[in-house]
C-alpha cells in the first residue's frame, strides 16, 4: 500500500496554509486587544475575558454549529459575503480560516495577555518621559520587551490551528483541496478502515505537536531566565 498519496499531501499543504494565514492574522487581530486588555480597568474586564476564553471550553461542534448558521446565504453575514464575492462562505476556505480566527483566538490572546500584564510599566515611564507617543511606544518598548509572549502566542494558535476537527467538519465538510485539512483526511481514512495511511497521519501530527510544544516552553523558558538574570543584574 501506498502510505502517502495525492490526497495526503494537499490535506498537509491546506492544513498549513490555513493555520500560517490564521495565526498571522490572529496577531494582528490580537495584539491591540490583548494590549487594551491588559491596561483596561473596568468591573465588567472579567466578563470580556471570560468571553475570549469561551472557545477554550466550549465543544468545537457547539461552536461550529453556530458557525455554520452564520456563515449559510440566509443569514446576514452569509448573504452579505455571497452578494460580495458570489460564493457562499460556509464550505469554503475563507470560512475555514474565519472560523479558525474565533476558535483559536485564546490560544493567541492569553500568552499575549500574561506578557503585557508582566511587563515592567518602568519602560512605559521612561518612553514617556523621552517624548515617545503612544504608538512609538508600543512598536519600539512594549513588543521587543514582550517578544517571548509573541513568538509563544503565534505558535500556539499555529499548532492549535493544524490540530482542529470539530469546527472545521462542520462548517468545511470535507471537500478535497478546498476543506479537506489533515484532521478531517484522518477521519476519512480511519471511516474507510485505511488504518496503515491513519497511523502515518496520526503519528506525524504527534511528533508535530510534541516537537512545536517542546520549542515553545524551551524558547519561553530561557527568556524568562535571561529577564531573571537582567532583573538581577539591573537590581
Amino acid at each position: 500500500m501506498e502510505y502517502v498519496n495525492t490526497d495526503m499531501l494537499n490535506a498537509v499543504s491546506l492544513t498549513f496554509k490555513l493555520a500560517l494565514v490564521t495565526s498571522v492574522l490572529l496577531l494582528l487581530i490580537v495584539m491591540p486587544l490583548a494590549w487594551f486588555l491588559a491596561n483596561w480597568r473596568h468591573s465588567a474586564k472579567s466578563f470580556v475575558l471570560s468571553i475570549f476564553a469561551l472557545p477554550l471550553v466550549l465543544p468545537p461542534t457547539v461552536l461550529g454549529f453556530y458557525l455554520l448558521i452564520a456563515f449559510s446565504p440566509e443569514s446576514a453575514l452569509g448573504a452579505w459575503w455571497l452578494d460580495l464575492f458570489g460564493s457562499t462562505l460556509a464550505f469554503s476556505f475563507e470560512g475555514l480560516v474565519l472560523g479558525s480566527l474565533i476558535y483559536s483566538l485564546p490560544f493567541a490572546l492569553q500568552p499575549l495577555y500574561s506578557g503585557f500584564t508582566q511587563l515592567n510599566k518602568g519602560y512605559l515611564e521612561v518612553a514617556t518621559s523621552l517624548g515617545f507617543s503612544p504608538l512609538e511606544t508600543f512598536f519600539r518598548i512594549v513588543l521587543p520587551q514582550c517578544k517571548a509572549a509573541v513568538i509563544v502566542a503565534f505558535g500556539l494558535s499555529f499548532a492549535h490551528t493544524v490540530g482542529e476537527f470539530g469546527v472545521v467538519l462542520m462548517i468545511g465538510g470535507n471537500i478535497p483541496t478546498e476543506t479537506q485539512v489533515l484532521s478531517i483526511a484522518l477521519y476519512e481514512q480511519v471511516e474507510a478502515l485505511e488504518y496503515e495511511r491513519a497511523h502515518v497521519m496520526s503519528l506525524g501530527l504527534l511528533v508535530f505537536s510534541f516537537v512545536a510544544l517542546a520549542l515553545l516552553y524551551r524558547f519561553d523558558g530561557n527568556k524568562r531566565h535571561s529577564a531573571v538574570s537582567q532583573h538581577r543584574v539591573d537590581s
